[in-house]
């Protein structure tokens, strides 16, 4: 029963945000959101700081303040591969075709 009403309030969501023409922006910003935290966590575990971070991989604190920042979606997947790799970890990118 939960299941169902989720099942159809994701359906209704998704029509709706395609409908208004935003569903892409809303998808890449809750991604962000989610690299970001990933990534902040890391660095957190490690005991990194942005200035370290950024002295590792050669770039600026603010590089790196934009690649933290979950409201940035302007990432590439260079910068985000290097700065998984030098935090340890990898990416690991999924295109989920509709059911």
């Amino acid at each position: 029963m939960k299941e169902d009403k989720l099942k159809r309030f994701e359906t209704t969501s998704t029509e709706y945000l395609r409908e208004e023409g935003v569903y892409g922006d809303v998808e890449a910003s809750a991604m962000k959101h989610v690299i970001a935290a990933a990534l902040a966590q890391r660095m957190e575990r490690l005991g990194l700081t942005v200035a370290e971070l950024a002295s590792s991989l050669g770039t600026s604190r603010a590089a790196v303040n934009r690649v933290l920042d979950p409201l940035n979606t302007s990432l590439t997947l260079t910068t985000l591969a290097r700065t998984a790799a030098k935090l340890g970890c990898r990416v690991k990118l999924e295109i989920v075709t509709p059911r």
